[in-house]
């Protein structure tokens, strides 16, 4: 699905408006459709993105090749895995609640015997060609290009069952609801928004955003320059402009 003129213009026109610092793109799996600047080189800080674009695909390439099941309790892989945890906390328990993030990374870790940033980097960023995106200073850092390699995956993952990169059949068991009648509805890290769109991270986390459509082919995302606390009306607004049917 192709962004109209229209909307790209209306998407340019209400984020120059209300933070013209802020980097935003719209696009499909072919690239970028629109954008507040070109995809060069430039770094970001996204470490607020750090659980979706190293610890979810990380933790999807465990599950790929057999090394975790998602309903099986932590202890059964180990006191180290379980430690911090109640008892019959699983995997999929921690990804679908917004706390999970410590506990999975520790679980990875244990499962692999590597660090996240080690098994990021080789599982995830590498195969997708996000050749700038790493942990530096404390925090993620990633080039816009490597964040539209990324989305682009995402909405049309490949078809392929292998622990690399972004497979098919994670991407679908995690762009679902998972939480069943429980609220908020929840997929694996991924949270249910208008027009089919999923979300990350959850609307009252401040920071970086993006969005995906799978059915629809199109993703968006958001890296606002204004202070927390003051883009949650923006970040609204710039989702129903790149999503919203026209």
């Amino acid at each position: 699905m192709t962004l109209l003129s229209d909307q790209a213009d209306g998407i340019r026109a209400l984020v120059g408006c209300a933070d013209p610092g802020a980097v935003w793109a719209v696009g499909g799996p072919d690239g970028v459709q629109a954008a507040s600047q070109d995809c060069d080189g430039t770094v970001f800080d996204v470490g607020s993105l750090a659980a979706v674009l190293a610890l979810w695909p990380v933790v999807g390439s465990l599950v790929e090749e057999g090394a975790l099941r998602l309903h099986t309790p932590l202890a059964a892989y180990g006191e180290e895995a379980a430690a911090g945890t109640p008892a019959g906390t699983t995997a999929h328990h921690l990804l679908t609640r917004t706390d999970g993030t410590e506990a999975l990374t520790r679980l990875a870790e244990h499962l692999s015997g590597s660090p996240l940033a080690e098994l990021a980097a080789t599982r995830v960023w590498q195969p997708l060609g996000m050749t700038g995106t790493r942990f530096a200073d404390g925090t993620l850092r990633a080039p816009l290009r490597d964040l539209v390699r990324f989305l682009g995956h995402l909405v049309a993952p490949a078809d392929t069952d292998g622990p690399t990169g972004l497979p098919r059949t994670w991407t679908a068991e995690s762009l679902r609801i998972r939480t069943g009648e429980l609220t908020p509805a929840r997929g694996l890290m991924w949270h249910p928004a208008p027009h089919g769109v999923w979300a990350h991270p959850a609307p009252a986390v401040p920071g970086p955003a993006l969005w995906a459509r799978p059915g629809g082919h199109r993703w968006a995302l958001l890296l606002p320059a204004l202070p927390p606390g003051r883009h949650t009306t923006l970040r609204q607004a710039f989702r129903d402009a790149a999503f919203a049917p026209v």
